[in-house]
């Protein structure tokens, strides 16, 4: 593996050329799986208890129109719960998809960036999840129903396809690095270029700063648990950097499988971990304060100061503007907020 000494991620990324490469794909791997039987099952155990189950097919099409009825008439509080797992069972299958890239010689781009890829008469732009470090250029791509080439990217993409891919561009980069801690704050397939700072920061050293360790967090929302790209990998890096916080915060699992972590917006789960001795409760209004008075105990030892943060937000554009609100009511500097939207 080639180490990359970039002193400045901004300096580097300015010194880029932008480039066209042919790039070999390698790898082409489902990050979601088909939960259809889960979802079938768990109807059935929601129709049991609220006496519907006469409507649930074994097997076979469902009649979600009937399921729909049947549900709300037992009790309307089903009516959001149905809906998901309706939505969810139809949804194409694979919607997350994991894409290696092999080019000539190694992509040099900075963590954070992005590339255009082509593929047939489409272009498109995706966030690179893999380090600068990395040999290999990885993408991560969501299915976007109707859209012009995410469908194709997931149905028809085979290792040993070629593509034409075009860049890097992007300015969501690592400021040098400091005593501030980071934090990371992204949706679904917004966690790529989180993943690529990351891993690079890590990689670098740059947990550390003058021989003092750097908390490095991240909250990563979706809906449901298999629609976290990487959840695996950031629990191992957990696993073994002590300083690495990860909190996933899942909105549906819990309608559908056990789940005890978190369900709230990212921004609200953060609020969990912040020193409240920090904060001035004039600065962050009413609903804000009102989590911080409802919070639960935190096992972690660590707080988080919004003074002292750096802080990198991605997905997309309403998500990011809400973040972006949140974190500088927080107090973290606007100097030290880095916010890229798509969508």
């Amino acid at each position: 593996m080639t180490i990359r000494e970039h002193n400045s991620q901004h300096d580097h990324a300015a010194s880029l050329p932008l480039i066209s490469e042919s790039a070999t794909v390698t790898a082409v791997e489902a990050m979601d799986r088909d939960r259809r039987t889960e979802i079938r099952n768990a109807l059935l155990k929601l129709g049991t208890k609220h006496g519907f189950e006469a409507v649930i097919p074994d097997r076979g099409p469902i009649d979600w129109d009937e399921v729909f009825s049947a549900a709300t008439h037992a009790t309307r509080k089903l009516a959001p719960r149905i809906g998901a797992l309706r939505d969810r069972y139809e949804r194409a299958h694979p919607a997350l998809v994991k894409i290696t890239l092999e080019t000539e010689d190694p992509i040099n781009f900075a963590a954070g960036q992005y590339l255009s890829l082509r593929y047939g008469n489409r272009t498109r732009a995706y966030s690179i999840a893999s380090s600068p470090n990395q040999d290999e250029t990885e993408l991560c791509i969501r299915r976007v129903p109707d859209g012009r080439l995410s469908p194709r990217l997931c149905n028809e993409l085979s290792v040993g396809d070629r593509l034409t891919i075009r860049g890097p561009n992007g300015h969501l980069l690592l400021e040098d690095p400091s005593k501030r801690d980071l934090v990371f704050l992204a949706t679904g397939t917004g966690v790529a270029p989180m993943k690529s700072m990351i891993d690079y920061t890590f990689e670098e050293g740059r947990d550390e700063f003058r021989d003092e360790k750097r908390d490095v967090w991240l909250f990563l929302g979706a809906a449901w648990k298999d629609d976290l790209p990487y959840h695996k990998a950031f629990e191992n890096l957990s696993e073994s950097h002590g300083n690495f916080h990860y909190v996933p915060c899942l909105s549906r699992e819990a309608w559908l499988n056990s789940w005890a972590g978190e369900t709230e917006y990212i921004q609200d789960a953060m609020l969990k971990f912040v020193d409240e001795r920090s904060l001035d409760d004039a600065a962050f209004g009413r609903h804000m304060a009102d989590l911080l008075d409802d919070r639960p105990p935190i096992k972690l030892d660590t707080r988080i100061d919004p003074h002292e943060l750096e802080v990198y937000a991605c997905g997309i554009n309403a998500m990011v503007y809400s973040l972006e609100t949140a974190v500088r009511r927080l107090g973290v500097p606007s100097r030290h907020v880095h916010c890229e939207g798509y969508g």
